[in-house]
């Protein structure tokens, strides 16, 4: 049977060493090696988003692979990926690492300089684990997301964004659906999370940093039970002690409440250190909350970018929540989302302060209107992100995937539909059979707006004003057509009045030269007066002309039309005009 082989080794010229040796395996068929733990993960959780029958068999790591230590990284693929054996090359084979590397997960362990009969040993050892191991997944149990729960960071862009609202409403979201959720606070000098919960407990993540190997029991006394359900694990009281917890503790916090609770919500606060680096790192889903100002977004533009530069997450594994969002602000999500190269979620979280400000002050966060629009623009929030029972994960679970889709189910907030199905419509009425209103009403099936409304189908706010400017513009219409009436019959009415002026300036001319003449020039002037007159204007034409002491002149009437040509308004404008008599006394 063939053993697929990745090697993880940062040093180039090891790595070509060790994967000669491994060619020389019988029925071996190594990988291209990886250069960091990094690496390392995301070709894991890409090959077991495939199928788990596309992982390999064994994993090879070296002591020097980073940037994540090597102990801690096997204990992360051991519990991610529980069907692949790893296998630890070091230089010290001492018992004490040797039963460190066993309590990470490791399948065995390698020393350098490499043997033959000793590596081939040990990958066949782990070969032999895995393959059994891969016969009881075969039932349907998925390797990725391995036996723990899914992890979800909210980091602040800068302070005073949201996160911790944002995390704490997550966390309730979850387990008002029935799952097991506990909530880490990592904002170690300025967590909040327990006074948003009302909360006074002694004990915090602190109290774990000395502890070499977190247990259940030694878990269970620093977990404080919230009246909700909740685990919450806060941040310390004194905040300069928050330095106690590094990088290491915090990988073995996060993978001791992964493997006890089905959802853990980490609030990384705004500012980044070991801890928070790696709470990101082994995040299922990072989420990075901005409000639509420059400030913020140029905040999250430099998080993101600091992340990236230290290998933490890339920028389009991040999602950004856009909080504080009004239809009227100028940064609207789209703009965000090409500043920061980040994917923004599709709920956003409406500017309305007034309906937290209760529950904020009273600091029970718990106790938020279930109407308020930003609880249930948070809790859609939850659904997006696949934290409801019974919603579909967004993609496969891994820290630091390259293929995280964020598609969560649009609707798991089922439990949570305000109308029942006594209190619906028929289909071709306002309203579904499930209390919602329909594709063609102002609710969709799923019982929050329509495309076309104020909600997307998820539940939360998506600010379309297509229809509010609809129904702007048929209120104006009326005033509007009114005003464009009235300025259309006051050009009526000058070009009337031009026409006259005109008439009985030709009208005079004409007759003062047929007196001269002898002809009649009454007639002459009448005639020439009609002649310079439209023919939609003669029907409305009365002219008038006489000689007075020397000058001829001319009065014409012409009507002024309703509107259009022909129609009479009975008004009426009139041109007055003279010419001298050549020749006369």
């Amino acid at each position: 049977m063939t053993t697929r082989i990745l090697p993880a080794i940062g040093d180039a010229d090891a790595a070509r060493s060790l994967t000669s040796l491994i060619g020389q395996l019988p029925d071996a068929e190594p990988a291209l090696p990886v250069t960091d733990s990094t690496a390392l993960l995301d070709t894991l959780a890409q090959l077991a988003a495939e199928s788990l029958d596309e992982l390999p068999e064994v994993v090879l790591v070296h002591e020097r692979i980073g940037p994540v230590p090597a102990l801690d990284l096997i204990r992360e693929v051991a519990l991610r990926f529980p069907a692949v054996g790893v296998v630890l090359i070091t230089s010290d084979a001492s018992a004490g690492l040797f039963s460190a590397a066993m309590d990470a997960g490791a399948r065995g362990l390698v020393g350098l300089p490499l043997g033959y009969e000793e590596l081939a040993a040990r990958v066949q050892s782990a070969a032999s684990w895995s393959h059994g191991v891969r016969r009881h997944l075969a039932g349907g149990q998925e390797a990725s997301g391995g036996p723990g729960g899914t992890v979800v960071t909210v980091t602040g862009a800068k302070g005073g964004v949201g996160a911790t609202l944002t995390a704490v409403q997550l966390a309730l979201a979850a387990r008002a659906s029935g799952r097991s959720v506990a909530l880490l606070d990592l904002d170690l000098q300025s967590g909040d999370v327990a006074s948003y919960l009302d909360v006074q407990f002694r004990r915090s993540v602190v109290d774990l940093a000395g502890i070499g190997e977190i247990g259940t029991r030694v878990l269970q006394d620093a977990v404080f039970s919230h009246p909700t359900g909740l685990g919450l694990l806060l941040a310390p009281a004194e905040g300069e002690r928050g330095e106690e917890v590094t990088d290491r503790v915090a990988r073995q916090v996060i993978g001791a409440l992964r493997g006890r609770y089905e959802v853990v919500i980490v609030d990384c606060g705004t500012q980044m250190n070991g801890a928070n680096a790696a709470a990101v790192e082994m995040a299922d889903r990072a989420l990075l909350v901005v409000t639509p100002d420059v400030v913020a977004v140029r905040a999250a533009k430099r998080m993101v970018r600091m992340w990236d530069r230290l290998q933490i997450r890339k920028a389009e594994e991040t999602l950004t929540v856009v909080n504080r969002n009004a239809r009227l602000t100028e940064i609207q999500p789209p703009l965000v989302e090409r500043i920061t190269g980040t994917r923004v979620a599709r709920t956003v979280i409406p500017s309305q302060y007034k309906e937290l400000q209760a529950a904020v002050d009273a600091g029970r966060m718990q106790d938020l209107d279930g109407r308020s629009t930003v609880r249930q623009a948070l809790w859609g929030l939850a659904a997006e992100l696949g934290l409801l029972a019974g919603a579909s994960e967004p993609g496969p679970s891994s820290g630091r995937k390259a293929l995280t889709r964020f598609q969560g189910d649009r609707g798991a907030l089922g439990p949570f539909r305000r109308r029942t199905a006594d209190d619906s419509r028929s289909s071709n009425g306002t309203r579904s059979s499930d209390g919602s209103r329909t594709s063609d009403g102002s609710r969709s099936s799923d019982g929050s707006r329509s495309s076309d409304g104020s909600r997307s189908s998820d539940g939360s706010r998506c600010f379309d004003d297509k229809g509010a400017a609809t129904l702007e513009f048929a209120g104006l219409a009326p005033l509007i057509l009114a005003v464009v009436a009235i300025l259309w019959q006051c050009v009526l009415f000058g070009y009337t009045w031009s026409l006259a002026g005109n008439a009985a300036d030709e009208g005079a001319r004409a007759g003062a030269v047929a007196a001269v003449r002898g002809d009649d020039p009454a007639s002459a002037c009448a005639e020439a007066a009609r002649a310079h007159l439209p023919s939609a204007w003669e029907g409305g034409f009365t002219p008038s002309c006489g000689s007075a002491g020397g000058v001829y002149q001319a009065h014409v009437e012409v009507d002024v039309p309703l509107f259009l040509p022909g129609f009479d308004a009975g008004w009426h404008v009139s041109g007055d005009a003279g010419a001298a008599q050549e020749g006369a006394e």
